[in-house]
């Protein structure tokens, strides 16, 4: 008996928007096009601040909002649950790109990782001492590590703007190097920017990271049940005055890199489940309720295609490209630049964090990239040059998001804190033009030696018979 259902061809209407669909999403994963938003954002916000109506700008972010249950009430303005809560995500899709990175990418073999952490390690000390350099007293010190974080969004996108002729060595070599900054200003922030401890807030952080542990253990794999484990370690971590965004970051180093084990591979489980309901009448019958159960599973197989670590970063990229971080971006780049305070002290916080994303990041990063290999201990990849290394220096130089989000941690100071914003956007700005002008050079650079290794008189000169007299070329 044949069981095959009659194939329908969708509508066309219903074809259109499948590859519109799919086209937006291949879209929405372009590094570059996030970054251009993220940049679109910060521009709105600087005009915004600056413009007639500057007062609904700074108004809005101090807007309350509230959660209540019953008689318990938690109010905190807008800017609170966009920095301290959205931001929550942002580090956790941060937390599980490191921790994908460290189990099958440029951070799991040490060979390859070495030079990315060097140069990463060389890029926050050289922009440190600099920024001190010009800011010696402890209240402006405090902002020593803003200009130490390089911007993964804005660095990667203005290399793709660069073309396909940029190496894929060259951008992973600046992926792991981001990657790298990013896990130690994740450290910065944990260590030197944050309050006194709580023991009381920790262990409620505590209990929430062994009831992750406990769900993992039994093999829940939904996301969505670990909402409430994560909201207690959030909790428990602005408690005891830690930054609660380190939650984001624990979380995501926590989620697993392999699929949970279901006895037999997830497309196994799909072609067999598939087949019986091809063979089997449950398609046929009126009674739906038989199609429960292979619909659980077909859930289930499909879920467990991706490990978590790549599923859930997968989602969320979306969502933290073009939403958490133009916000984060419109909510903290609007400095008002008629009422910033550019006395003695402001004006050597916005030089030293302008001159350090500027300067010290490339100072750092290929000063100590050239001594990594000069002392042998690892060696440039494949198609990347010493001018590649120069261009990933310059780019390391962009520190947009990490730097502002630093920035607040570091000064209470209003007058401060608008000067080492202001020293961020002048000094990704100019980094950014910087690495677009010397990228420029670097392609033509590699255009003309291709061209050269491939030109007609040198290919001639290769076959001529060894001991045949021929025209000299002009380079001879």
């Amino acid at each position: 008996m044949d069981h095959r259902l009659p194939a329908e061809d969708p509508p066309s209407t219903q074809l259109l928007a499948q590859r519109a669909f799919a086209t937006l999403q291949r879209f929405l994963h372009v590094e570059a096009v996030s970054g251009c938003v993220l940049l679109m954002a910060a521009v709105a916000a600087l005009i915004w601040a600056n413009s007639p109506f500057t007062g609904s700008y700074h108004a809005l972010w101090h807007q309350p909002v509230a959660i209540q249950l019953g008689s318990f009430v938690f109010s905190k303005p807008l800017h609170f649950w966009i920095n301290d809560g959205l931001m929550t995500i942002f580090f956790l899709v941060v937390g599980m790109e490191i921790r994908r990175e460290a189990h099958e990418g440029a951070l799991s073999r040490f060979d390859q990782a070495i030079l990315p952490v060097v140069a990463a390690a060389g890029g926050v000390v050289a922009p440190a001492l600099i920024y001190l350099s010009l800011n010696a007293d402890a209240v402006r010190g405090q902002g020593w590590a803003v200009p130490t974080a390089t911007d993964i969004a804005f660095a990667v996108g203005v290399l793709a703007l660069l073309g396909r002729s940029i190496p894929v060595n060259l951008r992973i070599f600046l992926l792991a190097l981001a990657i790298v900054d990013d896990v130690i200003a994740v450290l910065i922030i944990a260590f030197f920017y944050s309050g006194g401890l709580g023991f009381g807030g920790l262990l409620v952080a505590s209990f929430g990271i062994l009831m992750v542990l406990a769900l993992q253990r039994i093999g829940i794999g939904s996301a969505i049940v670990y909402i409430v484990p994560g909201a207690i370690v959030w909790s428990g971590l602005l408690m005891s005055g830690a930054h609660p965004t380190l939650a984001g970051i624990v979380l995501g180093l926590m989620t697993p890199v392999r699929s949970m084990p279901l006895g037999e591979h997830p497309l196994q489980m799909l072609s067999r489940v598939a087949g019986e309901l091809q063979n089997g009448d449950a398609l046929h019958g009126s009674e739906t309720h038989h199609l429960a159960s292979p619909r659980r599973q077909l859930r289930l197989a499909q879920r467990e295609m991706l490990p978590p670590v790549v599923r859930v970063q997968t989602a969320l990229h979306p969502w933290v490209s073009y939403g958490i971080m133009p916000l984060f971006a419109l909510a903290n780049a609007g400095v008002s630049l008629t009422g910033i305070d550019l006395s003695a002290g402001a004006q050597s916080v916005m030089l030293g964090v302008g001159f350090a994303l500027v300067v010290g990041k490339p100072v750092g990063v290929i000063g100590t990239t050239w001594l990594a290999v000069r002392l042998g201990w690892c060696r440039l990849a494949p198609s990347v040059s010493w001018g590649g290394v120069c261009l990933v220096g310059l780019l390391a130089g962009i520190g947009f998001t990490m730097s502002i989000f630093i920035a607040m941690l570091a000064f209470a100071d209003e007058a401060l804190l608008n000067a080492a914003k202001l020293g961020v956007l002048l000094g990704s700005v100019v980094a950014a033009m910087l690495g677009l002008g010397w990228g420029a050079i670097y392609i033509r650079h590699r255009r003309s030696v291709t061209r050269a290794r491939r030109s007609p008189a040198v290919d001639r000169y290769a076959r001529r018979p060894h001991g045949q007299p021929g025209e000299r070329s002009a380079a001879g």
